[in-house]
């Protein structure tokens, strides 16, 4: 079973956790687009370690999902 925690930021720390984590899910979808050849050769990127495009998805997904979690509590905060 998962564990679920409840943490308190300021509206700083916040917005900027969430900044953190759009540039990982940036990060690996760029990585799956040069692991699918979409990415030119003079496209200037760091690839994530990853085993393959979809697990670079799946990861990009997982940060998305995150981020969307966090702006829904916040808009909830202020209904």
């Amino acid at each position: 079973m998962k564990s679920i925690y409840t943490v308190t930021f300021s509206s700083v720390d916040i917005f900027q956790t969430i900044d953190a984590l759009s540039s990982r899910a940036d990060a690996y979808e760029q990585t799956a687009r040069y692991l699918t050849g979409e990415h030119g050769a003079d496209d200037h990127i760091i690839i994530e370690e990853c085993s393959d495009h979809c697990e670079a998805q799946a990861i990009a997904k997982h940060f998305r999902d995150i981020i969307k979690k966090i702006e829904e509590q916040i808009y909830h905060c202020h209904e």
